[in-house]
């Protein structure tokens, strides 16, 4: 498993991570040995970064991932998690007195008394502008509540607001095949100003694992059924926000455009462990071999020719539909 420095933490991470919203039940139901079992085959396959959300279950993605590493206090790893989306979605509710609230219900959940990066979970667009905002965050690190800081976003312009400020060590952003709009100038700019990228939705919930076809159903409980057109939250955050169909034969076309022997979620994640300027994909598994299947895109290296059938798909397919709406 290659490693690579995420951003301004100074910590070396496996490129390939592990996402955790699915040990929230978002997708469906996950046992709790279920859950051991994939971060169990996630590390034993090289991974070293987990990302979780104090909203996940409520907390019980946190709580699962602070249980499996007191489990494992030995293995080296690194969590990142969010906080924000539990309350309001308005400016007011980002301040120095929530998030000393939020950072300490996280680290009882983890069980850590450090978190190693905590991340401004795709709050309002001016959150990101409000510098009382970041000097609440300097002060959680100051007090060794947190170790570092950073943001996850729904738009490149606001991934471009926070890799200005000089302590936002991290930016966790949409990027797959079907979401093509950081490489013009998120990824640059991150690279200058040496923040980490973590890719986030990198199968574009699902529809790069190659398993779908346009008469697949999703539970009543899966947001890839109740949020399709952002009925629930952003609509990016489901299938990238492309159309489901479109979606489905985008991603045959890129299946048939692979040599022999390459799956189809492995490349995906490749084409964006390839990328100039990305720390890490951060992929979810619901199965041990889920988990060990993402991992071993790590070695896979670039596929010849696939990046040139990203850009095609993507401007045939979905360039006209999202680019300019994140």
């Amino acid at each position: 498993m290659q490693s690579r420095t995420l951003g301004r933490t100074g910590r070396s991470v496996s490129v390939v991570g592990l996402g955790t919203w699915q040990f929230g039940g978002d997708w469906g139901p996950v046992s709790e040995q279920d859950a051991a079992a994939v971060m169990d085959a996630s590390v034993e396959s090289g991974v070293t970064l987990f990302d979780t959300a104090d909203v996940y279950g409520d907390g019980r993605s946190e709580q699962l991932i602070g249980s499996w590493r007191q489990a494992n206090p030995d293995v080296p790893l690194t969590v990142t998690t969010k906080m924000g989306r539990r309350v309001d979605q308005v400016p007011a509710n980002y301040v120095a007195a929530n998030f000393r609230e939020w950072v300490d219900r996280s680290r009882r959940n983890l069980q850590q008394d450090t978190l190693d990066l905590v991340q401004l979970h795709c709050p309002p667009t001016a959150v990101f502008a409000d510098d009382a905002v970041y000097d609440a965050l300097d002060a959680l690190v100051a007090d060794g509540s947190i170790a570092a800081y950073g943001v996850s976003v729904e738009t490149a312009d606001q991934a471009l607001t926070a890799i200005a400020r000089p302590h936002v060590a991290s930016v966790q952003v949409i990027l797959n095949a079907f979401r093509l709009k950081p490489l013009d100038r998120v990824l640059p700019a991150a690279r200058e100003a040496g923040v980490g990228i973590l890719a986030r939705v990198p199968l574009a919930s699902g529809l790069l694992s190659g398993k779908y076809t346009t008469e697949t159903t999703f539970s009543e409980g899966d947001h890839r059924n109740y949020n399709r057109h952002g009925e629930a939250f952003d609509q990016g955050e489901t299938f990238s926000g492309v159309d489901f169909e479109d979606g489905v034969r985008a991603a045959q076309a890129f299946a048939s455009a692979l040599p022999e022997g390459v799956s189809v979620p492995q490349a995906a994640l490749a084409w964006i462990v390839a990328q100039d300027g990305v720390t890490a994909a951060i992929p979810g598994a619901r199965n041990p071999e889920q988990a060990r299947s993402n991992a071993g895109a790590a070695d896979l290296g670039e596929v010849p020719g696939l990046d040139g059938t990203v850009h095609e798909l993507y401007d045939r397919w979905f360039r006209a539909a999202v680019h300019d709406k994140w």
